[in-house]
């Protein structure tokens, strides 16, 4: 796949094509779907130049994966877009942890707002005692910790984030490890907005992106569920850096930080954000680095929303 390709990917496990020339001028301008309604303009593969041949035994492998939907655009504008089984264009399916990269875009937007600061101790928000750790220890956990996944706190007891489930394991920014006590970012924005969440989420870019979706507790989660097409409106804005055609969602400085290598154990990620290209990277539950890029056949500036059972949204320019 050439560079100058862009493409959204979701729920895939793997993605091959090929482009033999450059696209037209019109092409290359970035489409942005209407906020309202089922309107979404189209491109051809043949107007593209891409290799059409490896079109259906792609799709055919979507299918024996058990693949539910997968839309690929190009500069907003829908190539693929294929619903495999019962599923279709109005079912909503759960992001799982790719859903983590809404409550990044979230603490940004959140950020701009005056409502809180990334580098200020989640306790300034929360109060004292939001952990089981010493006061000094906890003290030291920032917002841009739980961001980062370098919060200090035991990874191994689950995914409940109860005060009595977050214990002390290392210093704040000492260790990286894929924990869910990140959605206590989206306490303090409950705290410091004085809305819940879902309200805040619907209201500053749910419905700012024409989105559709809702948040559900499923056990010690709270997931997001919404459509295909949804997630791949995010992924559109991810695409423009946070801006939705001329409306600025979020504020770009803060966007392209959370694209790119945010601390020094896990070069592979950035504010809850997957990204390859980089010389080693780290995976949840494990504290072992491996050497070379998180994708090896993808290319490099991929930045990506990945989710249990294989939940993707790939972002490449």
């Amino acid at each position: 796949m050439k560079k100058n390709i862009t493409i959204l990917i979701l729920f895939i496990s793997i993605f091959s094509c090929t482009k033999k020339d450059d696209s037209s001028s019109e092409t290359k301008t970035l489409y942005f779907p209407p906020i309202s309604g089922s309107t979404w303009e189209t491109i051809s593969a043949s107007e593209l130049n891409w290799n059409e041949a490896e079109i259906e035994p792609l799709l055919n492998y979507l299918e024996d994966k058990n693949t539910k939907s997968f839309i690929i655009l190009y500069n907003g504008r829908i190539v693929i877009e294929k619903y495999f089984g019962d599923h279709s264009v109005s079912k909503p399916w759960y992001w799982a942890s790719a859903g983590k990269t809404l409550t990044s875009i979230m603490t940004g937007i959140a950020e701009e707002k005056g409502l809180l600061n990334i580098n200020n101790k989640v306790s300034n928000y929360l109060g004292t005692g939001w952990t089981s750790a010493p006061i000094a220890k906890e003290n030291l956990i920032t917002c841009k910790h739980l961001l980062t996944m370098t919060s200090g706190l035991d990874d191994s007891l689950g995914d409940n984030v109860d005060t009595t489930n977050l214990q002390y394991l290392a210093d704040a920014g000492e260790r990286w490890a894929y924990h869910n006590v990140y959605v206590k970012l989206q306490a303090v924005i409950e705290v410091t907005s004085q809305q819940s969440y879902s309200t805040f989420f619907n209201t500053n870019l749910r419905d700012n992106i024409g989105m559709t979706g809702t948040w559900l507790q499923n056990g010690d989660f709270s997931v997001y569920y919404s459509t295909a097409r949804s997630m791949a409106r995010f992924g559109l804005l991810a695409l423009n850096n946070g801006t939705w055609n001329n409306t600025k969602i979020i504020n770009e400085t803060f966007f392209l930080n959370s694209i790119n290598t945010s601390q020094n154990i896990n070069k592979a990620y950035g504010y809850l954000w997957w990204l390859n290209g980089k010389s080693s990277y780290h995976l949840p539950q494990s504290q072992f680095e491996f050497q070379g890029k998180l994708i090896p056949n993808a290319p490099d500036d991929i930045y990506a929303a990945l989710g249990k059972n294989d939940q993707k949204i790939c972002v490449t320019k």
